[in-house]
């Protein structure tokens, strides 16, 4: 048993909280300015650059302030860190993408009410994120075997999502969708982008209801990847939540500016899939075989870069759907 060790004092976790209430205010407002209107792809595309660049330029003082505070050693390898942790959070980041998008259709939620249901999901996220870092960090800390768990269980998870990477999930067959459905008012239609409303004195809950809940079970699930994901990278919970909430909070951005080209990027799951075959792979042998962080981030963006560019070829002889 041990303690974990970390770059963040008290004043950087706080000056970080306080940095990502300010930006989500800030996101929410502008973003969401034109209230229940679709969000245009300039506007996604701005805003994603904008995010991008926020995590870059923390990145880039980061190691200013290690540089000068702990040494070049150091800096150099807690800004490596941080930067491959971002970029495989945002990998694994846009396959929820993919999902929100799956769920969105199926209930043919309209344009103009998708923003509200993402403004919660990744608020969801960021807060199930920040509980899961914390109880993953004390894990390790009191017992490091726990690494090995979460190798095993990211391997496994990367051979399924290999393998049944081409198969859509049967939203009509989901337990926790067909449970709501038969112990829960639901109304036949959309009520503007309400959760519920009242009639008679009796709560009804819009389709809008489902949908949110499916959004947060999402990121339950999605977070059981990441999370031993970035441990794999780092042990630092300082760099495992800032690289991880950076990568969420540019979701909403991203999913407006990749939810009408979600079927360009068919390839990514194969890509994704191997990037976890990869990370649960280091973290079984990490007492054998110590892989650098500089290969693991190489690996990320190759392994990306090579689907995103496979998926891109291969749909380019088709006309874009209007």
């Amino acid at each position: 048993m041990g303690e974990l060790q970390s770059i963040g004092t008290w004043w950087m976790w706080a000056g970080f909280g306080v940095f990502v209430l300010a930006m989500l205010a800030v996101d929410m407002v502008l973003l969401g300015r034109h209230g229940a209107q679709k969000v245009s792809s300039r506007e996604a595309l701005i805003w994603s650059a904008v995010w991008f660049a926020m995590a870059m330029l923390f990145g880039a003082v980061l190691w200013g302030w290690l540089d000068h505070t702990a040494g070049r050693a150091v800096a150099d390898t807690k800004a490596m860190e941080y930067l491959t942790g971002y970029l495989l959070e945002k990998t694994l980041a846009m396959d929820n993408i993919f999902v929100f998008v799956m769920i969105f259709s199926y209930f043919a939620v309209p344009l103009e009410f998708q923003k509200r249901i993402l403004v919660y999901g990744v608020l969801g996220a960021i807060v199930l994120r920040a509980l899961m870092i914390l109880l993953g960090a004390w894990l390790i800390a009191q017992f490091h075997w726990v690494l090995y768990i979460f190798g095993a269980f990211l391997l496994i998870t990367g051979i399924k999502m290999f393998i049944f990477a081409d198969q859509e999930p049967n939203l009509a067959k989901n337990p926790l969708l067909k449970w709501l459905r038969s112990h829960v008012r639901i109304t036949d239609g959309y009520h503007g982008d309400k959760f519920w409303i009242v009639e008679k004195g009796v709560r009804w809950f819009t389709p809008m209801f489902l949908v949110l809940v499916l959004i947060e079970f999402s990121d339950v699930i999605f977070a059981m990847d990441s999370i031993p994901a970035i441990f794999a990278v780092t042990s630092d919970p300082f760099i495992v939540f800032t690289s991880n909430i950076f990568a969420i909070l540019g979701l909403r951005a991203l999913y407006f500016l990749l939810a009408d080209m979600a079927d360009r990027f068919h390839l990514l799951k194969y890509g994704l899939a191997v990037v976890l075959i990869f990370v649960g792979t280091k973290m079984l042998i990490v007492e054998w075989v110590k892989i650098p962080v500089a290969v693991s981030l190489a690996v990320v963006i190759a392994v990306l870069g090579i689907s995103i560019l496979l998926s891109l070829k291969a749909t380019a002889k088709h006309e874009p759907r209007y």
